[in-house]
């Protein structure tokens, strides 16, 4: 594999962990005004990426098809809509702020299945790195080392308040600093393997690529609107999240279009 490749799949990783250190250096848990910022600040940034990072190029490598260029977006897409709505159902796990598990009922602790949670959204984020640096392995002039490394930065600066999510709860819980911060990592290992599993993926099947980016457009966004939008508006009324929403989006539509 590609040097630069394998460091810019590691960047995501790297943006997790550092957020979750944080718990090392606050005291409380993060604000509720502060985590609502975050959620919105991440969730602009995945539908960004989706658009400008996944879908638009999946479109363009299909411009054979003429008028039905649409085809491989539109596939790909409902099936990463779907394949996260199967995985919802069979994961146990539990959203912040909510008292209430999702998926199958099960006897894990409630600070394992807040790790699950949010390592079932990192799973589309992994893959959608992947099959970015997968197009630019397999010599495809649309996508470009830069525009790869564009993506790379955009999640992980929207994995670096991930991290400190998942790890200062983790620490309110009752759980050491040490293991809170080794939870609030682990949740972000997911990225790394799942995007070399895609590049491998990608790899033996080329025409597949633009099914592959739309499969992970449609997954972070399932993961956006199923998610990220309701725990960025619960509670009392504001627009903190929406602010931050239009912050994430326009950083990463600035990343993409200037460094692809």
């Amino acid at each position: 594999m590609n040097v630069n490749v394998f460091y810019g799949i590691l960047i995501p990783f790297l943006g997790t962990s550092a957020g979750a250190a944080c718990v090392f250096f606050m005291k409380k848990n993060l604000n509720e005004q502060v985590q609502r910022a975050l959620t919105g600040f991440a969730a602009g940034v995945m539908v960004a990426a989706s658009v400008w990072s996944l879908l638009i190029p999946a479109i363009e490598q299909s411009d054979g098809m003429g008028k039905l260029s649409f085809i491989p977006a539109v596939v790909g897409l409902w099936a990463g809509v779907l394949f996260l709505l199967l995985l919802d159902h069979i994961i146990p796990h539990l959203h912040q702020n909510s008292d209430q598990a999702e998926g199958p009922k099960s006897r894990l602790q409630r600070t394992t299945m807040l790790v699950l949670a949010v390592t079932l959204h990192n799973i589309p984020e992994g893959m959608a790195v992947g099959v970015v640096y997968a197009g630019y392995l397999t010599g495809n002039s649309k996508i470009t080392m830069m525009g790869a490394m564009a993506l790379s930065l955009g999640i992980a600066i929207q994995n670096f308040p991930e991290g400190a999510i998942i790890s200062m709860p983790l620490r309110s819980e009752g759980m050491g600093k040490g293991k809170a911060f080794v939870g609030g990592m682990l949740s972000g290992v997911v990225e790394p393997v799942g995007a070399v599993i895609t590049i491998l993926a990608a790899g033996l099947i080329v025409p597949a690529l633009p099914y592959l980016l739309s499969f992970a457009a449609g997954a972070m966004l399932y993961v956006v609107v199923e998610e990220l939008i309701p725990e960025m508006s619960t509670g009392e009324h504001s627009n903190i999240g929406t602010i931050f929403f239009a912050v994430g989006f326009s950083l990463m539509m600035v990343l993409d279009v200037a460094l692809g």
